[in-house]
Formats: C-alpha cells, structure tokens, sequence
C-alpha cells in the first residue's frame, strides 16, 4: 500500500515578490513544524511514500519551488514559470521538467500536477478524475487543504469520498494549517477527518430509508461500542430473515446498552434519527409490531417482507380478537388461518374483507415464490411499482387499521 499526501496549492498574492507566509504549525501532540508550505511540514510529520501536489495555471508554482532553494541551473527554469504563473498559463510540460529535482530535493516521488479550476461541473468532475488517476486501488492518502483556493476543500473533501467509494482507498487524514487563528507564533493545525465520518452517518441514513438494513450504522459505531455494533448486526440479520421477534429481542438489549452508554461525538449527533428509524420494536404487541415493520417495508420499496409482514399481522389481528394469547405459535395460527378460509370462502357473496385478504395471500405468495398469479388485478398491479406500493397500502389501510 502506497501512502501519499495531496496537497493543493492556490494562487496567492498577485505580487509574486512576496512568498507563503513563514508559520510554526502546532500539531498537538509531537513535534511542530516550521515551514512556508504547510504540505511540506506535513509531510515531515507525516511520512509519506510520495507527495502529490496539485495546482492550476496560475498558482504560486513558482512561489513553491523557489522556496526549496533547487539551485542556480535552474534559475531559468523557474523565471519561466513566474512568467507562466503571472500569466496563468503553466503547462504541464514545465511542471514535469522540475520534478526530478523537487524529487531529489525532498527525498521522496513528488507529483507536480495541473487541475482546473472547478468553475463548474465539468471542472469538479475532472479535478476528481485527475486525483483517481494518480492514485492506486486499495493505496492511503492525507490531504493538505492549507493553501488551495478557498473552494477547493469542499472539493478535497468530495474527492476523499470518492477514493473511498470507487477506489478503496484508505484516507489516514483532512488536514488545514489555520494560519487566520495564528496566536503568540504557534499556528494549530486541524484534521477535519470528522467531515468524512459525517457523511458516512448520511449515507448510512440514505442507505437504510432506500432498503430498511440498519445494519449499516453497525461499522460506525464499532470502533466507540464493539457490543452495540454486534448486537446492532444481529438485529438487522434477524430482521432481513424475516424473524421480527429475534430482532426485537436484540434491539431491547441494545436499547439497554445505549441507555447506559449513550453514543458520543458523531455517534450522538445522528442517534436521535437511528431510535427513530428502529422505533418499531417498541410496540408492545405483535399485531402493532408487525403492522409497523409491514409499513416500514412498503415505505422503503421492499414489497416482498411489505406483503409477508403484513399477512402475518392480519392473522395475529384475528388471534387476538379470538381472545387467543400466544399469537407467536405457529400452530396455532395455521388454523386460525384455515378456520377463517373455511368459514369465509363459501359465503356468497364474498365479504369484502375476506376478498382483500385473498389478495393479500395471493401477492404475497407471487411475490415469494415467482409463480404466475392467476388473479387478473395482482398481473396488472405487478407492471410498476407505483401500482404495487398503491395496492399494498390500500390493503394495509382496510386490513390493518
């Protein structure tokens, strides 16, 4: 695995006679680092495999390698690139030519790198492509965001996401030198990795209202609370294999757990929005369990577990109103079942609530067996979603009140 530092570097002052202001970082624990280059401090702290630093046409390119002292031979070299940078029109050709002697001049592989300017889509979406390209699957990368134009963190903070996404990469770091928060010559550094953690609870959150899979806060929360992480995965396992009591049983224990050591940092931010995404389990009969979890399939567009959590709890809505106080044992809900089938299928005409409940049946068994339904309605409903989901939550509305 391949470690490298990206950073970025902006354009600066337009008098170029005047160089990156000279700051000592502080980066709480260890040695401080004092450089005009935020990067290259960091890099010292750091250690990278490489450096990666990526600038546009008109950034202080010239500002950057003059300060590293390369050497008289390469005066005209660089006297170019001022005149290049003042013009905003560096090439890549130019970069490519000093980065030997950056290289050598650091000791490590250092990338000098032209992206856009991200003024629009096409833009932002090449600078990502630019950074992917220089990056292996499965490599680290940290990020310096110290001296990049003022947009380009959000940018930096996309890119992160999406190495992460697309290429498996480890990111070790979000790093920004606050040279504006200066007090008393110590300049503290920030790693604003959190920003990534919060996205990962907003796509966990997305990812649970399009498929209902809460397993996938359990990773998040591993790391603070390993028992609640596990107890957490064995729910969301018991819930997909269509075991509701399993599931509540665990929820309950980690409910517990969590009362006793409630989440912290980001943890607690999203907290409130997972109890309320779980907060199913809190019924405290099975009827109103079922009928909620059924609700909660419908709603995120999982019509097979709508349809089997919904028949479910028609039959225990008919055990209870038997007076029958076991509605969890299957025998006996098999011939409440059969007894309801027997007593209603030969009225004529057929009441309207046996008829939804045939519909019900029949959907629910297409749906988990993928045989042809003989019923004109379940064939017409099943040619869109919309027509589904409007089907079951007439049918939720009429058997489950």
């Amino acid at each position: 695995m391949t470690h490298t530092l990206i950073s970025f570097l902006g354009r600066g002052n337009p008098d170029r006679s005047k160089r990156y202001r000279r700051a000592t970082y502080e980066f709480g624990a260890g040695p401080r680092q004092t450089t005009e280059f935020f990067g290259l401090g960091l890099a010292r702290r750091i250690g990278p495999d490489r450096l990666l630093i990526l600038g546009t046409t008109g950034s202080m390119w010239d500002v950057l390698l003059f300060s590293l002292g390369l050497g008289q031979e390469h005066d005209e070299a660089l006297l170019a690139l001022t005149e290049s940078a003042d013009a905003d029109r560096t090439t890549q050709a130019e970069l490519d030519r000093l980065t030997a002697v950056v290289s050598e001049r650091l000791g490590l592989p250092v990338g000098l790198r032209l992206i856009p300017y991200g003024r629009d889509t096409g833009e932002q979406v090449e600078i990502l492509q630019r950074m992917a390209s220089d990056i292996a699957e499965g490599d680290a990368v940290t990020l310096d965001v110290t001296h990049g134009l003022r947009h380009l963190p959000m940018l930096a903070q996309m890119s992160a996401l999406y190495l992460r996404r697309v290429k498996s990469v480890e990111v070790r770091g979000l790093y920004y030198g606050a040279l504006d928060m200066t007090r008393e010559g110590l300049t503290p550094v920030m790693n604003l990795q959190g920003l990534l953690d919060i996205a990962d609870w907003t796509g966990a959150v997305q990812s649970f209202d399009k498929d209902g899979d809460y397993g996938v806060f359990a990773p998040l929360i591993q790391e603070e609370s390993p028992a609640a992480a596990g107890l957490l995965q064995e729910s969301a396992f018991y819930e997909r294999t269509t075991r509701p009591g399993q599931a509540r049983s665990k929820l309950r224990e980690l409910d517990a757990l969590l009362d006793r050591q409630p989440l912290t940092g980001i943890g607690s931010l999203f907290a409130p929005t997972l109890y309320a995404r779980l907060s199913w389990y809190r019924e405290d009969r099975l009827y109103l369990r079922q009928q909620a979890l059924a609700r909660l399939y419908l709603k995120h567009g999982d019509f097979l577990r709508a349809a089997l959590l919904g028949f479910e709890a028609f039959i225990t809505r008919l055990m209870q109103q038997q007076g029958m106080t076991n509605p969890d044992h299957w025998t006996q809900r098999e011939t409440v079942k059969k007894e309801y089938e027997t007593r209603n299928k030969t009225l004529r005409p057929r009441g309207d609530e046996y008829q939804r409940y045939c519909l019900l049946r029949d959907l629910r068994n297409h749906l988990a067996h993928g045989n042809a339904s003989p019923q004109a309605e379940i064939q017409k409903t099943l040619a869109s979603a919309e027509q589904l989901r409007d089907l079951l939550d007439d049918l939720f509305e009429r058997l489950l009140p």
